[in-house]
């Protein structure tokens, strides 16, 4: 059996009319760069996700710089962001000419430890950058409190957390704003790089719309120096064409993570993912833990099954960090867990019958080494 990480074809085929018609309209219409289907997209984006404004983008990374520029995020300041996520989290404050300050994790949710923020917030401290991460919403309102007594920006990354909800309320919509990546895999993605903004601050909105267009909201008429970052028409409108059905595929998501749980459960060695009381969690990635990581990935990969690591270097590990002199025992829980995690396919047309195989081979990976090596435990 061959089980990729996740399917984009299969997804595809499903609602393949209604994406071939989406493509061959804006064809048909030439409407590449702006127009009925962008707008249409923001609109409806909105609405579903119960905001008053989405601003569509280039990008997630764009979202994220946009934002802080926006925000006044310059030379001279900090933003305090997560030690275990995408690069995008950190590199878009650096290119502000601020610079990241990094918060080691929450051993069970793996999201920013909210309890480590405030002791690292400094009088040149102008904003904080939680990621709800694997799409799990971290504890967003005890951060935005933190965040109000400090007088500091909230700018929420939503990358991997679409629809994902804390409390009831979604992601993206807690804080001062929500960045968001239509990545191809992204739980909602389109078919090559995409974003967006997310905000109920009209003169936010009005600013970041203005930056992401040259700096003009109608053509010729620029008011500030901006940058190039709009979202195509046809990614806005593959976007459109998949949004009346992302929240059957969320369901199907978190009904796939609960059949994982099921067919995984009493394998000592691994950890199984950990549910926020009181979230949504929407489950872009199923990620389990092991001190056989490694291991484990190439027996399945022998096996047909496709995994991967988010991520395998904490952020303040990597080269493009050592400029700020840490070492890996200031992000202990980052540090130990890099080498741990492994992200199983997890999609919304996986079937309990392919589960029930990765579950299998996992059991019998473990079977196999406890036979070679009695009494080890998981690392």
């Amino acid at each position: 059996m061959k089980i990729p990480f996740v399917d984009l074809k299969a997804q595809y085929l499903s609602i393949q009319s209604e994406i071939d018609t989406a493509i061959a309209q804006v064809i048909n219409e030439t409407a590449f760069i702006g127009g009925k289907y962008v707008e249409n997209f923001e609109r409806n984006f909105a609405a579903i996700y119960g905001v008053k404004h989405c601003i569509s983008v280039a990008n997630g990374t764009d979202s994220l710089y946009i934002l802080l520029k926006m925000l006044g995020v310059g030379p001279g300041d900090e933003v305090i962001t997560v030690a275990n996520s995408w690069i995008s989290s950190s590199e878009t404050i650096s290119q502000t000419g601020a610079t990241p300050i990094f918060i080691d994790i929450d051993p069970d949710y793996y999201a920013i430890n909210e309890q480590l923020i405030e002791k690292a917030i400094t009088a040149r401290t102008r904003a904080i950058v939680p990621v709800h991460l694997h799409g799990q919403a971290c504890n967003i309102e005890a951060i935005v409190e933190i965040a109000k007594r400090h007088h500091l920006y909230v700018i929420e990354d939503c990358a991997q957390s679409h629809f994902s909800e804390f409390k009831g309320r979604r992601a993206g919509t807690i804080g001062d704003a929500g960045s968001f990546s239509f990545y191809p895999g992204k739980n909602l993605g389109a078919y090559g790089d995409a974003g967006c903004i997310i905000t109920n601050n009209d003169e936010l909105a009005l600013k970041v719309k203005m930056y992401a267009r040259h700096g003009a909201l109608k053509k010729h008429q620029h008011q500030i120096e901006g940058i190039n970052s709009r979202m195509d028409g046809l990614q806005a409108a593959i976007l459109d064409a998949k949004l009346p059905h992302i929240l059957k595929w969320t369901d199907l998501r978190i009904k796939n993570a609960g059949l994982y749980d099921k067919h995984l459960a009493g394998i000592e060695d691994i950890i199984l993912p950990k549910v926020r009381p009181d979230t949504k969690h929407t489950f872009h990635l199923y990620v389990i833990r092991t001190g056989r990581r490694n291991q484990l990935a190439e027996f399945l990969k022998e096996n047909g099954i496709e995994t991967a690591v988010h991520y395998p270097v904490a952020l303040p590990n990597m080269k493009a960090y050592e400029y700020l002199g840490h070492s890996p025992a200031d992000f202990p829980i980052a540090s130990q867990f890099q080498d741990e995690i492994l992200s199983l396919p997890l999609f919304p047309e996986l079937t309990e019958q392919q589960i029930i195989y990765v579950a299998g081979k996992i059991r019998e990976f473990f079977a196999i080494e406890l036979a070679v090596a009695p009494g080890t435990v998981n690392g």
